[in-house]
């Protein structure tokens, strides 16, 4: 039970100041992926999930970044992790080749829109460029602060 109170502290959270949108992601800690983990700890809710996989030396390098709402975040996970349910090239050469070394961490939200403005401002920050997710329209601008854990789970 500690784990499903504690999988709630990882939220989106978000206020508004006139035409400017401001969000707090709290990021999960960085878990190990493991198909049974996934399935006995993620939570069915709606989020935001990030994918890496940890090179030779020790780095963490991201390869996904997915909203997830119907079966929620242990569904896209599931998903995302497995070789045998990938359907993306590029993501399964990676789940692939570095199949023992790949971690996720998540962030939970009970708003669409605002999983729709965290993303957008995501993609676009994080892969300039990119076929970039629209925004909810809400705001003029969007702001964005993460709050990460310092702790890396291998368990």
């Amino acid at each position: 039970m500690a784990e499903a109170t504690a999988s709630r502290e990882w939220n989106i959270r978000g206020s508004e100041k006139g035409d400017d949108g401001f969000f707090e992601v709290r990021w999960s800690p960085f878990v190990k992926a493991d198909k049974y983990r996934i399935t006995s700890s993620a939570p069915a809710l709606g989020g935001i999930v990030e994918l890496y996989w940890r090179d030779l030396a020790g780095a963490l390098n991201q390869f996904g970044l997915q909203r997830s709402w119907y079966g929620g975040v242990r569904a896209t996970l599931r998903e995302r992790t497995d070789p045998e349910l990938e359907r993306d090239p590029r993501r399964l050469s990676i789940l692939e080749a570095h199949k023992d070394e790949i971690y996720y961490r998540y962030s939970l939200s009970e708003s669409s829109a605002d999983m729709d403005d965290v993303m957008f401002f995501l993609m676009t920050t994080l892969f300039p460029g990119s076929d970039a997710t629209g925004h909810s329209g809400r705001y003029q601008h969007i702001h964005l602060r993460e709050v990460e854990p310092e702790e890396l789970l291998h368990k």
